[in-house]
């Protein structure tokens, strides 16, 4: 007990002064380092579905657009804009609190990963993630689209001017100063995405051990044996798909407010197959293995841009810098796999074969 003490002591000052020393380096750093935390609470709910239940969902990025624009239209001059009632009732615009956009973001995304699994509770594998991966191209084409003939989404524009949060009458999205030690907004947001993680892995710790994550669990192992024993599944499967997109609609509320601006470009395709990557190369169903799959995969491609540069210059300008760092990003995922098969970080109980009886 004593050394877990410790542990614990010594990691929760590491990541309490780890934006301090980041921010010596410049900004960009803990700009990294906050859109890594976005991507670990995303990580998380997923895992709910995938590592969990044994739900392949390729179209998670949706639950994370819901909660982004549901916050950009009511923390943004956007409906007052283009509504008269709206700027009737509302001349400023809307602007809602931090206590009441997270449960907002969280309810609204739940709601949509029930609907979502709804008619989709009969199917398994490859037709689950083809259906979900549908889903989440509708989203996405559904915002991009909805500027005509009422414009409430901006479409291909985005929304701008989106508030920044205000916590205990602290406004984030402003530098603070403390004893002649400045932070500036990236840090202030890094703490705030550093709690909402650290809520988000005791929730999923005691879900993970309570009567609903060992029914997710079997049923990911054997779906005939664990409705055979009574687990509904049903209810376990719409459980699940709410439970998940809770963390991807409070993440989008948090990237709405971090950035400032979204548009329909920032939930594309390739940002539900990261999420799914970081999953699985992580370790499915192992907090910890998300966590470190989260991080990597988030961090990797903005530190492979200062590997990609030089090289290009080697060749005189002959690859692209993008192109190359994508490729780079894809090798090291293969190596992972190949020498990691079950992920970095697997748990330790999945596949573990039972022991023998007593007296065989």
């Amino acid at each position: 007990m004593k050394n877990k003490l410790v542990v614990f002591i010594v990691s929760a000052a590491l990541l309490l002064v780890t934006p301090l020393i980041a921010q010596y380096f410049g900004n960009a750093w803990v700009r990294i380092i906050d859109i890594a935390l976005l991507y670990v609470l995303l990580a998380l709910g997923l895992n709910i579905v995938v590592g969990y239940a044994g739900l392949l969902d390729l179209g998670y990025v949706a639950f994370y657009a819901v909660g982004a624009y549901m916050f950009g239209l009511l923390a943004s001059p956007h409906l007052s804009d283009h509504f008269p009632a709206i700027h009737a009732m509302f001349p400023q615009g809307l602007h809602l609190p931090l206590w009441l956009v997270i449960p907002l973001g969280a309810g609204l995304a739940a709601l949509a990963g029930v609907l979502l699994g709804a008619p989709v509770l009969r199917l398994r594998g490859d037709y689950l993630a083809i259906v979900t991966l549908g889903f989440g191209e509708i989203i996405r084409v559904f915002v991009n689209n909805l500027d005509a003939p009422v414009n409430i989404t901006n479409g291909p524009k985005g929304i701008s001017q989106i508030d920044s949060f205000h916590v205990f009458g602290l406004n984030l999205g402003k530098r603070l100063e403390i004893g002649g030690f400045e932070l500036p907004p990236v840090t202030l947001y890094y703490y705030l995405f550093l709690a909402l993680v650290v809520v988000s892995v005791v929730i999923c710790y005691r879900l993970e051990r309570s009567r609903i994550g060992r029914a997710w669990m079997a049923m990911r192992e054997d779906e005939i044996a664990a409705k055979a024993m009574g687990i509904n599944i049903r209810n376990m499967k719409l459980l699940a798909f709410g439970m998940g997109a809770t963390f991807g609609g409070v993440s989008g509320t948090m990237f709405a407010s971090f950035q400032g601006f979204i548009s329909p470009e920032s939930f594309s395709l390739q940002e539900s197959i990261m999420v799914v990557a970081m999953v699985v190369l992580g370790g499915l169903g192992h907090i910890p293995g998300v966590i470190v799959g989260a991080l990597l995969l988030a961090a990797l491609p903005e530190v492979l841009r200062y590997v990609a540069g030089p090289l290009q210059a080697m060749t005189d300008g002959r690859l692209d810098s993008a192109i190359l760092r994508q490729l780079m990003i894809a090798l090291a995922m293969i190596i992972i796999m190949l020498l990691r098969p079950r992920g970095i970080w697997p748990s330790p109980e999945h596949g573990k074969v039972a022991p023998p009886a007593a007296g065989k």
